[in-house]
This record gives structure tokens, sequence and C-alpha cells, in this order.
């Protein structure tokens, strides 16, 4: 059955890149009919396919539609057909001579009994796959994501997690790179943690998740890679799918990906339209160890409204048989509103009173993206053997502009203008060397450029106008070109496998400091060597093992020494004297496959030098409030020193019956930091671990109720004692109209209790943190229609912009 499935991508696949060269030939409409032999009922969705004897290849195929009829433009020639359908025995007619138009009659396929079982759960579940250097999840019917977004799939991906900021971790580091469809995107824009909010869950084909990155991914992410994949069809002749959400608190949202195929020519679609309620909480008591320095207890609740549209169009041609050019348009616009209530209370220890301040900070933001992609990729004749060239244009701007009130004034005016340019240049070659080796080399450009122009506004008791303060204001501005050149060896023999790669990477960064009149620049250059092996013991079981080493580069807002400040006692600043943290990683897998049972495990050590971390201190500065002086608290990066991190991974997936499925997801891992700062010992030993439970279960009346548990361990560091975060969603679906659309229900946080709880101990202070991000529970109902398109065998096409050897 998985030989028959597997043969179904290939045909849909090999069509887009053989279907070019006939097209220039003379071609003939071939038709027929198929139907199901017991129940001599049409069977929807069949494929019918031609391959070319002489070329070894599939030239074109289609399928049938609701009446079992098929339709197909085929180029003149002699060709093995076949009828296929999942679950069905394949009917296959040899050496048939296409020279005129012809009906090849009625087809009556046999139900395979041998399959049935099988395609149930392939159709059903997310399927991975296991390549020398990655793991690949393909989305399947995760009811809990329906009508959701890329932040909602992430955090169901195993490895994975999102936190209640929104921020993606990978088995437990958030040094994670994100790539969409193999290469930074206009989709992430200048904040990733948004952007992904806005890309509908609807958009992801799979999820790649590469914790032992070759040679050919860039270095940054010391985590490692998660690579989205966006849909997008192959099938002749137009299909898609449009899907709208409502939800509580208020959101709503339609989304639609829609593709043409005829002939050399693929034009493709996907947009979403979002609007979004979320509210938010941020509690913070500090305790001074100074008796003359008040305590606080600061209080901030928000609602943000969030509403815009992205989209991502392009077209696909065909040249020839061995060449196309893919272009591509991304455009973003996105407008949110933030309104925040920030109340102070100060206790006095001396005096034994208490005083209060309300501070409103309704915030204004604009954020605007767009990106031209170009792809030309050349096939040559033998198998993988081809040339890839990409080229990526992207500007972003992001606008955020607030009036601050405090207590019924308004007393200050914050803008902050942001706006990058990035241009990305690749060229990959790969060459196979006999049947079981290739040589792949190539280059990378990253060329960034971005300006933060912040400027903060304080009224003028006198005049009772604002003025602008120089001592706040600050234009910064940050470059970074990075350009890398690198080479990789992969090889088979017998049951062995093998990759060897080296990649050198020239970073050059220069910061610009116009109104303090400070400029620096920065060069830094790496060797990253990479290693990933596999052995098959049997076709059920496999071990492997993988080396590589890794960068994390500091970040733009990292680098600027200018605060920002979310209350007027608490600010973040950046440190320009930072420098990348360095990491090597080795991982053991282990892969076996049951009958009903799927068990992939790994351990991991990683070494990293000048670790990045974010310490809270006092400023040394003061700021008066209702007469009492209160010092600020500083927040911002430094490099701590070293970090030794060993953990492991357990993924189960067990399919008890037809009906009923379990996965689950566990991972546990200690890191050990040795480091300093200012002469405070900031080092850490912390032993913690997450765990996600999904069970699934088909009712009666074919609905499905699907639940995620998913649990975040106790962690500490020096400073820092976070306590576990247990989520649960629930989910319900049923399929309507012939399966051609569905209705979802879904509840995140059930139980609401996803809060994040810290305690921080610094040298002069104590506080006591709560934040929920995500405003807690919420309830959304999503609809899904699908035209020319089947859910459970529908497979469709895309890039994933950096293939991989198969193990």
């Amino acid at each position: 059955m998985l030989k028959n499935f597997t043969l179904l991508f290939v045909i849909l696949l090999s069509t887009e890149f053989a279907f070019a060269q006939k097209s220039e030939e003379k071609e003939v409409n071939i038709t027929g009919n198929v139907f199901d032999k017991e129940t001599k009922q049409p069977l929807e969705y069949a494929t019918v396919a031609f391959l070319d004897k002489n070329q070894n290849k599939i030239i074109t195929g289609g399928i049938t539609d609701t009446k079992g009829n098929f339709r197909i433009p085929v180029p003149t020639g002699i060709y093995d057909i076949t009828i296929e359908y999942i679950s069905f025995k394949t009917i296959s007619i040899p050496n048939k001579n296409i020279s005129k138009p012809e009906n090849l009659g009625v087809f009556f396929l046999e139900i395979n009994a041998e399959s049935l079982d099988e395609v149930e759960i392939i159709a059903e579940r997310t399927t991975v796959e296991i390549k020398l250097d990655k793991k690949v999840y393909n989305v399947g019917k995760d009811l809990t994501v329906s009508g959701g977004n890329v932040s909602d799939v992430l955090d169901n991906v195993p490895s994975v997690s999102v936190d209640a900021e929104g921020n993606v971790a990978l088995r437990g580091n958030d040094n994670v790179r994100i790539l969409i469809n193999g290469k930074p995107s206009g989709l992430v824009g200048l904040n990733s943690t948004e952007a992904l909010k806005q890309l509908p869950a609807d958009a992801i084909e799979k999820v790649e998740v590469i914790t032992s990155p070759s040679a050919r991914y860039e270095a940054e992410g010391t985590a490692g890679i998660l690579n989205i994949i966006l849909r997008r069809s192959k099938l002749q002749g137009l299909n898609g799918s449009v899907t709208t959400n409502i939800g509580h608190p208020n959101s709503a949202g339609i989304s639609g990906n829609i593709n043409y195929r005829t002939g050399n020519i693929n034009i493709f679609n996907t947009t979403s339209y979002r609007y979004t309620e979320r509210l938010g909480k941020w509690f913070n008591d500090v305790t001074y160890f100074d008796i003359n320095t008040p305590n606080l207890d600061e209080k901030r609740r928000w609602t943000d409204t969030q509403k815009g549209i992205t989209t991502n169009t392009g077209i696909e041609w065909y040249i020839n048989d061995s060449a196309s050019i893919t272009t591509s348009i991304v455009y973003s616009n996105n407008d949110s509103e933030n309104n925040s209530v920030n109340k102070l209370v100060q206790f006095n220890k001396v005096s034994n009173t208490t005083s209060e301040s309300e501070r409103l900070d309704p915030e204004q933001e604009d954020d605007k993206t767009i990106q031209y992609a170009l792809n030309f990729t050349k096939n040559f004749k033998e198998s993988d053997h081809k040339l890839t060239f990409d080229f990526q244009y992207e500007n972003s701007n992001e606008d955020v502009n607030s009036l601050i009130n405090i207590d019924g004034v308004d007393s200050e005016i914050v803008s902050t203008l942001e706006d990058q340019e990035e241009i990305l240049l690749q060229s990959d070659y790969v060459l196979p060397i006999g049947e079981k080796s290739q040589l792949e080399f190539g280059y990378r450009g990253d060329f960034s450029t971005r300006t933060t122009d912040f400027e903060v506004s304080l009224l003028d008791s006198e005049s009772g106008d604002f003025v602008v303060n120089n001592n706040l204001t600050n234009l910064f501005n940050f470059k970074q070109y990075n350009t890398a050149i690198y080479s990789q060896f992969g090889s088979k023999i017998d049951k062995f496998s093998y990759l060897l790669g080296l990649r050198f990477e020239n970073t050059r960064i220069t910061i610009d400091q116009p109104t303090t009149g400070d400029f620096n620049k920065k060069v830094i250059n790496g060797l990253f060597p990479t290693l990933n092996l596999n052995y098959e013991i049997s076709e059920t079981q496999s071990f492997s093992v993988g080396y590589n080493r890794r960068i994390r580069r500091p970040r733009g807002f990292m680098l600027n020494p200018f605060p920002s400040r979310s209350s007027i006692t608490n600010v973040f600043q950046g440190n320009p004297d930072l420098n990348p943290t360095f990491a090597s990683t080795f991982e053991i897998g282990y892969l076996n496959k049951l009958k009903k049972l799927t068990i992939s495990s790994s351990i991991y050590y990683s070494y990293a030098t000048d670790i990045m971390s974010f310490v809270s201190r006092n400023s040394n500065e003061t700021v008066i409030v209702d007469g009492e002086s209160f010092p600020v608290i500083q927040r911002g990066p430094v490099n701590l020193g070293d970090e030794n991190r060993y953990g492991m991974e357990f993924n189960l997936n067990y399919n008890v019956s037809k009906k009923w499925r379990i996965n689950s997801d566990f991972n546990i891992y200690k890191f050990e930091r040795d480091g300093n700062y200012n002469g405070i010992d900031l080092s850490a030993n912390n032993l913690t671990w997450r765990a996600r439970l999904t069970n699934k279960l088909t009712l009666p009346y074919n609905i499905d109720w699907q639940t995620n548990l998913n649990y975040r361990g106790p962690s500490t560091d020096a400073q820092n004692d976070r306590k576990g975060i247990l989520s649960t969603n629930l989910a319900f679906s049923k399929d309507l109209f012939k399966n051609k659309a569905s209705m979802a229900f879904s509840v995140r946080d059930l139980f609401n209790t996803g809060v994040f709880k810290n305690n921080i101990t610094a040298d002069t202070f104590t506080a006591y943190q709560e934040i929920q991000f995500r405003g807690g529970r919420t309830f959304n109902l999503a609809f899904t229609y699908r035209f020319n398109q089947q859910k459970k065998r529908e497979r469709q096409g895309g890039f994933d912009g950096d293939g991989g050897m198969d193990m």
C-alpha cells in the first residue's frame, strides 16, 4: 500500500517536470471512466498516469472527476498506462500507442484487502519521513489547528514548543532558525512571532525539523532549523480550498489557497485575512533589599487588536523538460492596536504607607512587508543532477506610536520607526557520482540593512507642548552582511549512509549611531563542519549519528544600547559589545517502525561558548513617582560563559485501532552553565523536561475528537526560577458534503492554566512575575471547503528548498 501511495506522489510531482518537454509536441485527448467493481459507483480522484519507457519517467497524468471520468491531454507516443486508487488494485496497460484521440473505456478497480487498514492510517495521521539530515512532519488532520495559524501548528510538532509570548523553541532551546520553503521569507518579517500568527495553518504542507543540519544550510541557529513548507498543488486544472473561522475572544478570519495548472504554467496563491482580539496580563511584584527603597507592585493588562492581510502569489514556468523558473511576490499588511493599563502601587517600608499611579499606553503599530523572489532550476539528464539559483529582495517596515497617559494627563509620546531591507543570493549545484553518491557545493549571500528611529517627547509643564528628549531619543543603523560557501559529499554503501560537509561563513556587522557619534564594526569568521551517518539494521530499524557546529549571532535589537521602556521602572537595553555564541552538537538517533507502533528516540549533547543570556539588574538610575524615588530595573543581554546541554528525546506513535490513535513526545534535558557578570556568579545547573500527548478518537457519526496535553517542566538558572506550565487543547471535527468540506470546533487552553510564572533574584531585589500573552481560554469554529481536491488523498507538491539525501 505504501508503494502505491508513494507512486501517487511521484505521478503528481514528476508531471510538472516532464510536461514541458512534451508541451511543444502534438497532444491528443485521452478519456475513460473508473468505477468501484463491487459497488459500481464512480471513483473520484482515481489517478491515471502515462509513463514514457524510453525516458523512464511519467510524462503526464490526471485524476477522475465526481462521475469517475477523466480527460487528459497526452503528447503522442508509446506509454505504459496505470489506473490507481488508494486501497484498490492497480490496472496497467503496457506499450499503449497514443497517436489520436481515444476513449480507453471503463475500468473497474477491485478492493485490495491487504492494504485497506493501512490506507486509513496514512490518510488520517501526521506521517514522519526520516532523511539523513532531517525529520519531515507532514501536517495531517490536526483538528486543534483548523482555522488557526502557523504558531498553533508548530506547537503541535514533536520537539517544538511555543511559549506564552509566541517564541518558538526546539528541544527547549529558543535559538532556532525559522525558514519558509528553505529560505528566509517576508512571511516572517521583522517580528517573526507576530508574523507567524498571520500565516494560516491551512497553508502548511509539512514542517522539517532539522536538529543536525548539513553544510547545505546556513549555520545560524544553535538549536537547529525549522523549515516550513507551504502547499502548492501540481494537479492539472483549477483546485484549492477556502477556510473561514470565528472565535472568542473576538476573532474572525478567512483564508484560501488556489492553484491553476495548464500546460507548462502553474499559478498559485495563498491569501489570508485575520482579525483577533487578545487579552493579556503582566504582573511584577518587586521587593528591594534596601529599606529606604519602596517596594513596587506593578500590574499591566492589555487588549491587543490585530488585523491584516497576507498574500503569496507566484507563477511556475516549465521552460522545457529540464528547466523551470518560479517567481513569487509576498505582501503583508498588518495593523495592531494595543491598549494597556499599567497600575503601579508603591509601599514605603519606613512609613508603612502606600501610593498609586496609573499609566495608560495606547499603542498603534503598522507592519508592512513585500518580498520578490526568483528561482531558476536546471535538471540534467542524470537523476538528481541539478543547478539552482535563487534571488530574493525584501523590504519590511514596522512603525509603532504611543501616547502615554499618567494619572489622567497625556505625558509622553513614544515612536519607534523601523525599516529593513534584505537581499538573498544563493546558488547550489548537485552532481551525482555513480548510483549512490553525490557531491554538492554552493554559495549564499545574505545582506541586511536595518534602521531604528526611536523618539521620545515629554510634556513641558510650563508651555503645555511636547518636547523631544534628546537623552532618550536615538537613531540606530545596523548592517549585517553574511557570505558563505559550502561543499558536502554523501554516499550509501549497502546499509550504511554518510554525509560529510564543511561550510565557511564570513559576517560583517556595522553599528552606526548618528545621535551619539558611536560607530563600530565587527568581523566574524567561522568554519562549520557537519557529519551525518545512518545504518539500517533492517527495513524497519535504523541508527543515525550527527554532528554539527553552529552559531548564534546577536540580533540588531540586542546590540542597540539605547533603552526602550515598557514602563518607567523597567527598561530593556541592548549591548553593542555582545559576541556571538558558537555551539557544537552531537546526536545519536534510533528509529523502529512496528506494525501499530512507531518509536523514534535520540540522545544529544551540546557545548556552547559565550552563551547569551538576559540579565536583570539595577541600572543606577532613578525615576520619581508621586514624590518617591525608585531605581530603574534594566534588562538586557550579556555573554556569560560556557554551557553544556545534555538531553534525551522520545517520540511514540501508537495506532490502537483504525479509529483510535495516540501520539506522544517527551524531551528531558539538563544544562550546566558557568559564568559571571560584574563579579556576580550567574552559573546555573538545571534539569527540566517537556511532554506532549495527543489522543484522537473517532466517535459515532464519524465525529473526530482530539485532545492535546502539553506540559513544560519547571526550570531554574542563576536569576530565574520558572514554574511548570500545563495546557490542554480540545477539538471536534465533522466532514460534510462527501468529504469536500469540514467543520471543526476547538478550545485552546481549556482550563486556563497557560500562565508563565517566574521568581527573579538579583543582587539588589527579588521579583515575582506572572505573564499571560494569549489571554487564556479561546474558542474557535472553522469551516473548510475544498474544490477539485480530496482531503484524504491530496498529495500536494511544493519545494523544500534544500532537498536532502534519503536514509
